[in-house]
């Protein structure tokens, strides 16, 4: 009988953009792991040629996070039954959270794949380990390799620090007409309002519960891409809404469940 994996996903109470570093920012965060929506991902008997990953993805199998996280591993670690086993064995992936929606879906694929094959394979890799290789691959990975409730987050997402929280429950919604793109977020951000990044603020929010910041402060004060994505998809003014705050790039928006009493 096959074992399946959760991939959770994650939402970002705030996202403060504290620097750049080259072409990427360096942030703080407060992220929040949530059990719903998730992923589900299995093994199962693959073509024995090629690595297969099968899902419903918006993108080629070689810009794929799991794609990319497989070769980072493979860097780290050369070893020969990990090619052998993932030709032997494809992935599927059954896909529940949003896409371009904030959320780390693909980040937790990733993530969850590394564990997988770590768990699989016996490969002895430290959770520090599988957070540096998926630091190579894209920022939000180590998170989900650590697998905190909620974290402080630092740099380009490779420092990690647990947070003891005081978390709502918190409603989602997920825009079905807009794809907000990571990338072209941080383009916007850093041609119109890099001049007014404030690691001061990011300082009192990083000592603050998610309760408490959620009922004291205003959306756009939180998220430092909130005004980056209105910038560059103006179709996003639709779905603005008093009390709800941005997740990561967007598109997803989310509130507290009911009034928050601090």
């Amino acid at each position: 009988m096959k074992k399946v994996y959760k991939s959770p996903c994650k939402i970002n109470i705030f996202l403060k953009v504290t620097g750049t570093r080259d072409n990427y920012h360096e942030i703080a965060s407060r992220f929040v792991l949530l059990d719903e929506p998730h992923d589900v991902m299995w093994f199962e008997p693959g073509n024995g040629l090629t690595f297969e990953i099968i899902g419903d993805f918006d993108c080629d199998r070689k810009d794929n996070t799991i794609y990319k996280a497989y070769h980072a591993l493979l860097d780290y670690k050369p070893m020969k039954k990990i090619a052998e086993f993932c030709k032997k064995n494809k992935l599927v992936v059954l896909k529940r959270i949003p896409k371009f929606a904030g959320l780390g879906g693909g980040s937790s694929n990733a993530a969850t794949f590394l564990k997988m094959l770590n768990e699989i394979l016996a490969l002895g890799l430290t959770t520090d380990e599988l957070a540096t290789i998926g630091a190579k691959v894209g920022a939000d990975i180590p998170f989900f390799i650590h697998g905190y409730k909620s974290a402080n987050v630092f740099g380009i997402g490779e420092i990690v620090e647990p947070f003891e929280d005081d978390i709502p429950a918190v409603e989602l919604f997920t825009p079905t007409d807009i794809k907000c793109d990571t990338k072209e977020v941080f383009k916007s951000f850093r041609k119109h309002f890099i001049s007014s990044i404030e690691p001061s603020f990011a300082e009192e929010l990083e000592k603050m519960s998610s309760k408490t910041i959620l009922a004291t402060y205003a959306p756009l004060s939180l998220n430092d891409l909130y005004k980056a994505v209105l910038k560059r998809y103006p179709e996003f003014y639709e779905h603005k809404r008093d009390g709800w705050f941005l997740s990561g790039s967007g598109s997803t928006i989310f509130k507290p469940k009911g009034a928050i009493t601090i």
